[in-house]
């Protein structure tokens, strides 16, 4: 039978959030130097979760050394890698390259500097709460369900838990904080999960003040 939520968590959690990192990016790390998309890994959970490094190097390595046989196969209780464009006579070893690069950062306490966010997980794991606003309320659906932006974030503060919102708040002035042009801020929307496009006449530097401005006013006052 398939593994519980709680099994796969104490065996593959970290794993899984490793793995993650990599879907839609390439697996170019050498036993020389971690790839960008390690080093995105390295460096989100470095400042925010560094005692969950221990986890993802000790689960690398024990799948890369016991991978699962025949009968775990069989009975569907196992952890599947998911497709990271190497052969699969690679993947043990690259697992345990991944690992011997987590193990030397945490023995090093070498720390990738903070940057702009490199990967789509990146700008997911950093911005949680703006990914789920963008995707949720600003798909191609958005002109179908609300007369406008204005009504689309009016019914994201109305329908979520004011805590929520207040860290939305700060999402939005982090990632104003970047200071990134402003194509480059419209990537990052996009990566985000944003399908339309700010409103008339609002670059989206200027929507995203707006908006961070009508979530800070508390309800009623706005």
């Amino acid at each position: 039978m398939p593994l519980s939520p709680l099994e796969h968590d104490r065996r593959y959690g970290e794993l899984d959030q490793v793995m993650r990192a990599y879907l839609g990016q390439p697996a170019d790390d050498t036993p020389e130097q971690p790839g960008p998309t390690l080093t995105a890994y390295l460096r989100h959970t470095w400042h925010t979760r560094p005692w969950a490094l221990a986890a993802a190097e000790r689960q690398l390595r024990e799948y890369a050394d016991n991978p699962p046989g025949r009968l775990r196969l069989r009975l569907g209780e196992f952890y599947a890698i998911p497709d990271v464009g190497l052969p699969q006579g690679e993947i043990q070893s690259w697992l345990r390259c991944l690992a011997d690069h987590i193990k030397h950062s945490i023995e090093t306490g070498e720390v990738p500097p903070p940057a702009v966010p490199a990967t789509h997980w990146e700008w997911h794991a950093r911005f949680p709460e703006l990914g789920q606003f963008l995707g949720g309320w600003f798909s191609q659906d958005m002109p179908d369900e609300f007369d406008d932006h204005h009504a689309a974030v009016e019914d994201y503060r109305d329908s979520t838990d004011r805590h929520l919102v207040a860290r939305l708040v700060g999402e939005l002035q982090e990632l104003l904080a970047l200071d990134l042009d402003e194509s480059d801020l419209a990537l990052a929307v996009a990566e985000l999960g944003m399908e339309v496009d700010p409103p008339a006449p609002y670059s989206p530097s200027g929507w995203l003040a707006v908006v961070a401005g009508q979530l800070a006013v508390p309800t009623g006052e706005g």
